[in-house]
């Protein structure tokens, strides 16, 4: 299948793990994690750090007006390229692997033609999406997005963090508004290497996963409003209960997703009340439901139940509810030669493969529909991620980057 040009080149591990670790300075957490959120100081050191990794490899460095990164490595011929790309954005208790391994793999790419020689047929690009998380900016995968065109430019630069500052101006201030207009490179295909986030290939002694898909994702934020109340003097039969009500909500979603079963997977992550005191009936409760599901139809029968739950239970309770739909995504299917590609590089590498889908999101969901698009996921130690604890072994590490070196050259390579 390989090119015999290429077929025998192989990652340098010890600097793909430097470049890693170096990375993790910008933002170190005591422990071992990293907080380095979209667009904040920390970011800004980051960013710098991988731009001047980029500009010792020779590639030709653009930003875009939304922040992307983009690295571009001329091919033998100037055709459209293959882009492979990730985000170096954390969450605030975040670790050294998640979106970071997928750029910094990139540049190894780049960093073994240029030790070899090996020039690809088709220009290579490495790019670093701004705001994958979510974390201070919703919505997450925003950089990626607006590059693709599903999210407007002017839109996203006004949006606001939680505490007022707005992306254009945050961009502004740590010197990456970019110039190039976002979606000026026309990709022939993208991959991106991430760790798993989840434990099925380590409890399944896989080491490399062939993902073939994103799951869809429907976020939903519901506030309950009851009557508060004395705890000790209102009898049962008399409580409007917006605490209650919100626990029932709870109860119902995690009932939803065990009787849909295929996949379908269900989180209450917010759960607040007002007032949240001891010994007083809760006025009013926040609460968001996260459904996931790598089936759409399945996915508008888990919203449809719950949302019937609701109703129900609140109307017995005798509250009112509100809801607001916080982010979805339908759930995407990666370009199956593609996966095939993925699954064949491991296994000419003696690898172990698991074809899975992803319950997290990512910046190749993005891409796919305008592009051949596919994942490589490599273990993560306990199924840990968004921690400080989050661990992938070197060898896996090793592993993932090689397939993706010969799955993205093999590639590289097609007229």
């Amino acid at each position: 299948m390989t090119h015999p040009t290429f077929s025998n080149l192989r990652i340098d591990s010890d600097r793909l793990l430097g470049r890693l670790m170096s990375l993790g300075q910008d933002g170190a957490l005591e422990g071992g994690g990293v907080c380095r959120l979209a667009l904040s100081d920390k970011d800004k050191l980051g960013r710098d750090r991988v731009v001047d990794w980029m500009k010792e490899l020779g590639l030709r460095v653009t930003i875009d007006k939304i922040g992307n990164l983009m690295g571009f490595l001329p091919g033998r011929e100037d055709l459209s390229p293959v882009v492979l790309g990730s985000h170096i954005d954390t969450v605030a208790t975040g670790g050294l692997y998640d979106g970071n391994l997928g750029v910094l793999a990139g540049l190894e790419v780049i960093s073994v033609l240029k030790d070899s020689g090996f020039v690809p047929l088709r220009p290579i690009v490495v790019a670093a999406f701004t705001n994958e998380e979510g974390a201070r900016f919703a919505p997450d995968m925003l950089g990626s997005a607006v590059d693709r065109g599903s999210l407007d430019l002017e839109t996203a630069l006004a949006i606001k963090d939680s505490d007022g500052f707005v992306i254009a101006e945050e961009l502004a201030r740590i010197g990456y508004a970019g110039e190039a207009e976002p979606g000026h490179i026309d990709p022939y295909c993208f991959f991106e290497l991430h760790v798993e986030q989840g434990p099925v290939l380590e409890e399944e002694g896989e080491q490399i996963g062939a993902v073939t898909g994103v799951q869809g994702i429907s976020w939903t934020e519901y506030v309950i409003e009851g009557i508060s109340n004395h705890a000790g003097t209102t009898p049962m039969r008399l409580r409007h209960d917006a605490g209650f009500a919100a626990a029932s909500v709870a109860v119902a979603a995690r009932k939803v997703a065990e009787e849909i079963g295929d996949g379908q997977v269900v989180t209450v992550g917010v759960n607040e009340l007002n007032p949240n005191l001891v010994n007083v009936i809760a006025r009013s409760a926040r609460l968001t439901v996260d459904m996931r599901n790598i089936d759409e139809q399945k996915l508008q029968q888990a919203e449809k139940r719950l949302a019937e739950e609701i109703a129900a239970i609140c109307k017995a309770e005798g509250v009112r509810y509100t809801s607001r739909t916080l982010a979805r995504f339908e759930p995407v299917m990666f370009d199956q030669n593609m996966v095939d590609l993925i699954a064949d590089v491991a296994m000419e590498q003696g690898r172990s493969v698991r074809c899975m889908s992803s319950g997290a999101g990512h910046d190749a969901q993005m891409f796919a529909p305008v592009c051949p698009t596919a994942m490589v996921f490599v273990p993560s130690q306990g199924g840990i991620s968004h921690n400080i604890e989050e661990y992938t072994s070197p060898e896996d590490i090793k592993a993932g980057a090689n397939v993706l070196l010969q799955a993205a050259l093999t590639k590289a390579e097609e007229k």
